[in-house]
């Protein structure tokens, strides 16, 4: 899906890692909700609160999921999870453009 129709975008912007990494909070009309963020090259820890689907649109990064030792490549196109209450690493190289899912626990 290339755009979403019938949506809330939060217009303060959610900055991280010094403005490394931005997004947008975009809220739907059945009440779940993503984010629209940019990382620039850098490494990230991450923890959540609900699980997440992490969709990348343009570029990509290395992940090291929660009770793993192994570092995955996700390029343009894929996508990974992350489960509720957990953290994960990121290694961003050039950088990501995501759509991150906010999934209900």
């Amino acid at each position: 899906m290339s755009e979403f129709n019938d949506v809330t975008v939060v217009r303060e912007a959610n900055v991280y890692f010094g403005g490394k990494v931005t997004s947008r909070t975009v809220k739907f009309g059945d009440g779940t909700k993503k984010t629209l963020g940019f990382m620039m090259p850098g490494e990230y820890a991450f923890d959540t609160g609900a699980a997440e689907v992490m969709e990348i649109i343009g570029g990509e990064m290395d992940v090291q999921l929660p009770g793993s030792t192994h570092w995955r490549t996700v390029k343009a196109g894929e996508s990974f999870d992350v489960p509720a209450h957990s953290k994960f690493n990121l290694v961003v190289k050039e950088y990501a453009d995501y759509c991150c899912a906010y999934l209900e626990d």
